[in-house]
């Protein structure tokens, strides 16, 4: 007879497989890779059109990192719900509506008259893409194996590294010549044309996104878990560091570095592009590594021990260099983000199994993107009391490096939990 462990063992190895023989259809990870593209274009384009907006509201830097922040106030719960609804009905869809509610409040941003209507925007852009990182990882967690898993989150994160060098490059070159309004009015009309292909590819894949016979076990159980409270401070400490970069970089670029907008806008392109190949590269050798017998703890902790070190030292490099040394090291710092967005999601998805992968990942999301609300409000802080940006990215620097706890230490292993004794 077989042990209650091993017993446990075989029906998670059992689901895991029957998961993954399902599939996805082949386009579905490209357009979803595509959709996290527009999901950064969009919530990126208020840092971008920074510098614009900023004069012409007549904003403080207090005001403009809440702005910023305002997103994460409806994001950060957002994640909760859309995790409850991918697993209790269809993540298809559910990531399709969240799109076009993200796309018609970009629209509805070039109309803004005020800080008032630009903060309720945001807070309708955030309640939005809240559905985006659930939503995927429901889809790759329910219907891929763990050794495909690093390949799919890369080609997502490559859409999440386009997205904001899209958003800086184009969008800050656009706006120096048309202005800021125009460019989210475009932008947002783009990006709702994105359900076209999803609804043509998806129309069928109902059953496939179906929930379970057996009801997932609910976030009260997922908290009790010691990695969940593992990969909740390591995915807030990178996050902390992302989203200070992503939020202050244009400000920081064109305010103490004394570049023009389109200079900026050219820096902060290459520094995504850099990071969407690192991205790919990640990926693909990460599911190299794992077909190859290294065991998967190796591998996530591996790479997430380099982006937590790597940050560190280029934020601080960047913020106490000179210029050509700052911006070498912001382009070292694009490449550090790129094994973090690859593998935290991989890490999330491998420990929930199948039957948890949504709603471990809206838990997971939700308290890494608490770091949405305080790094850019912190930020602005720090900078109208110190009149400069050093402290900022010592801030940003150290807590990223803080993450190596959750990533490193309270998470023993990268492998799939037993379920079965938790309750629904």
């Amino acid at each position: 007879m077989s042990s209650p462990a091993a017993s446990a063992k075989n029906d998670s190895n059992a689901a895991s497989a029957s998961a993954a023989a399902t599939g996805l259809a082949p386009a579905v990870v490209p357009l979803m890779a595509i959709a996290m593209f527009i999901n950064y274009v969009d919530r990126g384009n208020l840092a971008t059109a920074g510098p614009l907006v900023k004069g012409e509201l007549h904003l403080s830097g207090a005001a403009f990192g809440l702005l910023i922040s305002a997103f994460f106030w409806s994001y950060v719960p957002a994640q909760i719900f859309t995790a409850w609804l991918a697993e209790r009905f269809n993540a298809y869809r559910v990531l399709a509506f969240s799109l076009a509610l993200w796309s018609v409040s970009t629209i509805a941003t070039g109309f803004a008259t005020g800080f008032v209507s630009l903060l309720v925007l945001r807070l309708l852009l955030g309640l939005g893409e809240g559905g985006m990182f659930p939503a995927s990882s429901k889809l790759i967690g329910q219907h891929l194996p763990g050794e495909k898993m690093g390949a799919a989150n890369g080609l997502i994160g490559v859409g999440l590294a386009l997205g904001p060098a899209a958003g800086t490059l184009v969008g800050g070159l656009l706006m120096a010549k048309y202005g800021w309004r125009p460019v989210f009015l475009i932008f947002g009309v783009v990006s709702i044309l994105w359900l076209i292909p999803w609804q043509i590819v998806t129309r069928h894949a109902s059953a496939a996104s179906a929930p379970a016979h057996r009801e997932p076990p609910g976030f009260l159980a997922i908290l009790a878990r010691r990695e969940a409270w593992g990969v909740c401070l390591g995915h807030f400490c990178n996050n902390f560091a992302f989203y200070f970069f992503i939020s202050w970089m244009p400000l920081y670029l064109t305010q103490s570095r004394g570049f023009s907008v389109p200079q900026m806008a050219q820096i902060g392109g290459a520094v995504y592009l850099v990071y969407a190949a690192s991205c790919y590269l990640v990926g693909k050798v990460s599911d190299a590594l794992m077909a190859r017998g290294v065991s998967a703890t190796r591998v996530r902790k591996g790479a997430l021990f380099i982006n937590c070190t790597l940050v560190f030292a280029s934020l601080l490099c960047a913020g106490f260099g000179n210029t050509a040394l700052c911006i070498a090291a912001l382009l070292v710092a694009g490449f550090a983000f790129g094994f973090a967005t690859t593998t935290i999601y991989c890490v999330g998805q491998t420990i929930a199994g199948p039957r948890v992968a949504g709603k471990w990942v809206g838990v997971q999301n939700c308290a890494g993107n608490v770091a949405g609300i305080v790094a850019p409000w912190l930020t602005g802080v720090v900078v109208d009391a110190t009149g400069q940006y050093v402290w900022a990215f010592v801030i940003a620097g150290s807590v990223a490096l803080t993450g190596l706890l959750g990533w490193v230490v309270i998470i023993r292993k990268v492998e799939p939990l037993d379920w079965s004794s938790a309750k629904a």
